[in-house]
C-alpha cells in the first residue's frame, strides 16, 4: 500500500456457514422503540440499516438530541427480495428521512489506497477478490481519514431501491466501513496499536489499528467457536501480537457466559468487551441488549 499505511490482508480458509432457515417474517425479532419516537415525522430522524443473509438490523437516531430511539431486528428475505420487502414495510419503505445509511455484511469487499483508486475501476478491482454475480454491482465508499477506499459488491436491485426511495439523502456502504468509522471515533487520534474483534452471524471481522492507521481488516466466515479462535490466533501471529500480552477488544453477538468467550479467554489473556459508541444518547429501552451489541449498526451515525 502506498504512503504511510501498512494495511495487510490474506485469504482465510474456506468455511461453509450453517444453513439458515428460509422462513422469513415481517415481524421483528427485536422491537425497541422509545416512547418519543414519532414515525409520522421521519425528517427528524436518521435511519440506519444493516443488511445481510442472516437478516436486517435497524436503528433510528433523533437528530436534535443525537439519541438512538429505535432498535429493531428482522429475519428479512434474501437481498434479491429485500427491496420489495422494504417497500412494503410500514416504516422502512417511507421516504423523507433526514439521512438513510445502509450497510451490507459479507466478504465481497476490498480496501484500496486512495491514490490508486479511479472512479469506474470498481468492477476490475473487486474482480481480484470476488466474482460479481449478474445481479450485483460494484460500489465504493471513501475513508479520507484512513486514506483508503472501500470497494464492495451490492445487490443491484437493493442499490436501485435505496436511490429511488431515498435519493441523495442515502448512502450505501460495506459494514466494515461503519465499523471502521466507529472504531476511529471510539479510539481517538493517539490510541495505541490494538486488535478488535467484531462477531456477527456466522461472520467474524478482525481489525488492527495503530493510531489513525489501518494495518489489517478482514472478514472470515465461521461455523464453530473453534473457527473463531483459529482465525483470531492466526491473525495475531501474522501481525506480531502476543495472545498472552496484547489486548483484544470484542464487540458483537457474544456474551461473557458463552462457550465461545470461555474458549477465547483460555488462549487470549487480555479480553475486554467494547461499549456502545460514544457521543450518542440512548433510549433506556436499549438496556435490554448488551453494551457490546450492534456496534457496527450504531456506528453508521459517524459516517459522513
Amino acid at each position: 500500500m502506498a504512503g504511510r499505511s501498512t494495511f495487510k490482508a490474506f485469504s482465510p480458509l474456506p468455511v461453509s456457514a450453517p444453513a439458515l432457515s428460509s422462513a422469513r417474517s415481517s415481524a421483528p425479532h427485536l422491537h425497541l422503540r422509545d416512547e418519543t419516537f414519532d414515525p409520522s415525522q421521519p425528517g427528524t430522524y436518521q435511519l440506519y440499516l444493516l443488511a445481510g443473509p442472516a437478516g436486517l438490523r435497524v436503528a433510528a437516531a433523533e437528530v436534535a438530541r443525537q439519541k438512538i430511539v429505535l432498535l429493531e431486528e428482522y429475519a428479512a428475505p434474501a437481498p434479491a427480495a429485500l427491496p420489495a420487502w422494504l417497500s412494503q414495510h410500514e416504516l422502512l419503505g417511507r421516504p423523507g428521512w433526514a439521512q438513510v445509511r445502509l450497510a451490507l455484511t459479507g466478504r465481497a469487499f476490498t480496501l484500496l489506497p486512495r491514490p490508486l483508486f479511479r472512479p469506474g475501476d470498481e468492477p476490475a478491482v473487486l474482480a481480484l477478490h470476488h466474482a460479481l454475480a449478474s445481479t450485483e454491482t460494484a460500489r465504493h465508499f471513501a475513508h479520507p481519514a484512513l486514506e483508503l477506499v472501500s470497494i464492495f459488491a451490492a445487490d443491484q436491485h437493493l442499490a436501485d431501491w435505496l436511490h429511488r426511495t431515498h435519493g441523495p439523502k442515502s448512502c450505501l456502504l460495506h459494514h466494515t466501513s461503519a465499523l471502521l468509522a466507529g472504531l476511529l471515533h471510539q479510539r481517538g487520534p493517539a490510541a495505541p496499536r490494538r486488535l478488535y474483534l467484531h462477531l456477527g452471524q456466522w461472520e467474524l471481522t478482525l481489525v488492527l489499528l495503530d493510531q489513525q492507521r489501518l494495518e489489517f481488516c478482514n472478514v472470515f466466515s465461521f461455523a464453530s467457536a473453534e473457527d473463531v479462535l483459529y482465525y483470531t490466533i492466526l491473525v495475531m501471529q501474522e501481525l506480531g501480537l502476543n495472545p498472552d500480552q496484547d489486548e483484544l477488544t470484542i464487540w458483537g453477538d457474544l456474551t461473557a457466559d458463552s462457550a465461545l468467550f470461555e474458549l477465547l479467554r483460555t488462549y487470549i489473556r487480555r479480553l475486554r468487551f467494547g461499549t456502545r459508541p460514544y457521543d450518542l444518547h440512548y433510549s433506556y429501552h436499549l438496556n435490554e441488549v448488551q453494551e457490546c451489541q450492534y456496534f457496527d449498526l450504531l456506528s453508521l451515525h459517524f459516517i459522513q
